[in-house]
């Protein structure tokens, strides 16, 4: 028998940072910045983002925003799928409600 492999195609996704003015608050996330990836999945998503936003030379010209760190959220946005939300805990991302960005 003969075991055909399928590789899980890449999806690109709208992704948005919303940090707040002051690191470590948690009122007041404004959107700071808005790119697409291409990943396998959220999971892998979340991380090219994160290498993307703390490695300096890789950081796009255009950013105006800090460094991802704790409390930061990002918003997956897969259009008729629906949209996902992602803050950045001690021990990694957690998905959160929307309500969480005001």
């Amino acid at each position: 028998m003969i075991k055909e492999l399928v590789r899980k195609k890449k999806k690109v996704y709208d992704v948005t940072i919303f940090q707040t003015p002051i690191f470590r608050q948690d009122k007041g996330y404004r959107q700071v910045y808005r790119l697409t990836v291409e990943s396998k999945n959220h999971e892998s998503c979340l991380n090219k983002t994160f290498r993307i936003f703390n490695v300096p030379d890789a950081i796009p010209p255009d950013f105006n925003g800090r460094f991802l760190g704790t409390g930061d959220i990002l918003l997956i946005d897969e259009g008729l799928k629906g949209q996902h939300y992602y803050q950045l805990k001690p021990g990694g991302w957690q998905k959160i409600n929307r309500i969480h960005v005001r």
